[in-house]
C-alpha cells in the first residue's frame, strides 16, 4: 500500500510544528515510493532555495532507498560518480541532513526531506515526521 495524501499531509504538519519549537524555518518534502512529490510545504521565513532543496533529498532517498546520511556516504566515497547521476536519474540528486525513508513494514512507500535549518535541525524534524508514522498508519 502506498503512502497516502492524508498520512503525507498529516507528517509534514507534525514536521511545521517541531520546527516552530526549534525556532527554525524549514520547507518539507514528502514523496511516494518512486520519488514523485505529494506534499511540499514551506514555512513563512523558510529560505527560498529550501523548496527545491527539500524535493530533491526527498526523491534522491526514495530511489536510492537509503536515507540521507549514507547518500552522504556514498558521494563522499564516489564523488565522480555522483557528479554525474543528474543526468543519468533525469532528475537532481542531492544528498543531505534531514531525509529519511518512509516504510511500510520492509516496503518502502515514501521519503522526507526537511531543509532550510541547520543541519542537526532538519534531521530532528525529520525524525519527528517518522516519528509520527505509526500514528497515522504507516510503519
Amino acid at each position: 500500500m502506498s503512502l497516502t495524501l492524508s498520512e503525507a499531509q498529516a507528517i509534514s504538519v507534525r514536521v511545521r510544528e517541531h520546527a516552530a519549537e526549534l525556532g527554525a524555518r524549514v520547507t518539507v518534502a514528502i514523496v511516494d515510493g518512486g520519488g514523485h512529490l505529494q506534499v511540499l510545504d514551506r514555512m513563512d521565513g523558510a529560505p527560498p532555495l529550501s523548496a527545491r532543496i527539500a524535493p530533491a533529498k526527498a526523491s534522491s532517498v526514495a530511489l536510492f532507498h537509503r536515507d540521507g546520511g549514507e547518500l552522504i556516504r556514498m558521494q563522499q566515497a564516489w564523488p565522480s560518480l555522483f557528479a554525474q547521476l543528474d543526468e543519468v536519474a533525469g532528475t537532481p540528486i542531492v544528498a543531505g541532513a534531514g531525509s529519511r525513508l518512509i516504510r511500510r513494514g520492509d516496503a518502502v512507500v515514501g521519503a522526507i526531506a526537511v531543509s532550510g535549518g541547520m543541519p542537526e535541525q532538519d534531521d530532528e524534524c525529520a525524525d519527528a515526521g517518522i516519528a509520527l508514522v505509526g500514528a497515522v498508519g504507516v510503519s
